[in-house]
């Protein structure tokens, strides 16, 4: 596992400083926040289109049902923070970090996303439907009812997550680990899961996808 983590060095090089005041930043500069930590905003119901955030710390936010849509985050870290019902369709995620996030309900479709590490977070009824994840760890994260489709997978790591009633539709999961993951009650096809690792008690419960029972 070979995930590059946002350059920390880079918040310690450059000059940082606070932001006070997201929304009115957004609408002062010319479509790109850099070098900012972004505390304590509580905002909702707000609309971002084709901005960028670079080397930018969200710290303590809640940005919920909102719509941050083609966006392009790079080397950015969300820690403790809650984007609740938030649509993120059709961004770009390079090198970020979630940690003890909130992203229950997010929209991820259509995404691009590498390097990019869910530690800790709650992303469950999430939708990540038609990106493309390369280099992503799902680290003791939710994702009870998420839904993939038609994704991509390139070095997808699930640590611990769980997959309860996740559901994969056309998404290839072949060589993904999912021996220490939850997976009861996943929805997947014998197709989508074929070449993927399980465990003796997971290969039990996907019995059913070869058509036979189990005679007690």
């Amino acid at each position: 596992m070979n995930i590059q983590k946002p350059q920390k060095i880079l918040f310690e090089i450059n000059n940082i400083e606070k932001l006070q005041n997201l929304e009115k930043e957004i609408n002062e500069v010319d479509g790109k926040i850099e070098n900012k930590i972004i505390e304590h905003q509580n905002l909702e119901n707000i609309e971002i289109y084709d901005f960028e955030f670079k080397v930018v710390k969200f710290s303590k936010c809640n940005i919920i049902n909102s719509k941050l849509e083609k966006i392009t985050f790079m080397d950015v870290i969300f820690d403790n923070c809650n984007f609740s019902n938030t649509s993120f369709q059709a961004s770009t995620f390079i090198r970020c970090e979630f940690i003890n996030c909130k992203l229950s309900g997010c929209d991820f479709t259509e995404t691009i996303q590498n390097n990019v590490i869910y530690k800790e977070t709650n992303a469950g009824y999430s939708n990540f439907s038609l990106s493309g994840l390369n280099n992503i760890l799902f680290d003791n994260t939710i994702l009870r009812n998420a839904y993939f489709q038609e994704d991509v997978f390139k070095n997808v790591y699930f640590e611990k997550a769980d997959l309860v009633q996740t559901q994969f539709f056309k998404t290839n999961l072949k060589s993904i680990d999912l021996s220490n993951s939850f997976i009861d009650g996943i929805v997947i096809s014998l197709e989508d899961i074929k070449g993927a690792i399980i465990n003796e008690y997971q290969a039990i419960n996907l019995i059913s996808l070869l058509g036979v029972k189990i005679k007690e």
